[in-house]
């Protein structure tokens, strides 16, 4: 199959494009704060987890119930998503409820569902 060379023959630059684009870049530590908070999304028992508590505010023992999975593994996993600010924590008793830290997590995965499912 033959290749397709990029059509930059002339080598032209455009000043005014280089420029505008770059005063509307973010800063170098915003762009890998974000990579870091993709990486999060990286992983799918995290996904899982996340779309649970898309779903409904739950505790350790009823998301390691419904995932399938020991509450041992499903806590360190939370504490990932805690550190990140994906999901936050109340008490009730000596019984902890977690769930999506904000509405833009909401967001984030039904988008990200929307997307897949299109």
């Amino acid at each position: 199959m033959k290749e397709i060379a990029p059509n930059c023959e002339e080598k032209i630059v455009h000043p005014d494009r280089i420029a505008q684009v770059g005063e509307l870049m973010p800063a170098e530590e915003e762009m890998f704060a974000l990579a870091d908070f993709y990486k999060i999304f990286g992983d799918s028992t995290r996904i899982r987890i996340l779309y649970v508590l898309h779903e409904s505010e739950l505790c350790v023992c009823d998301i390691a119930q419904l995932l399938g999975m020991n509450i041992s593994a499903i806590s360190h996993q939370l504490r990932v998503l805690k550190q990140a600010r994906l999901v936050k924590f109340r008490r009730a008793g000596k019984t902890v409820y977690y769930s999506l830290a904000d509405d833009h997590i909401h967001s984030i995965l039904a988008q990200g569902m929307e997307h897949i499912r299109e």
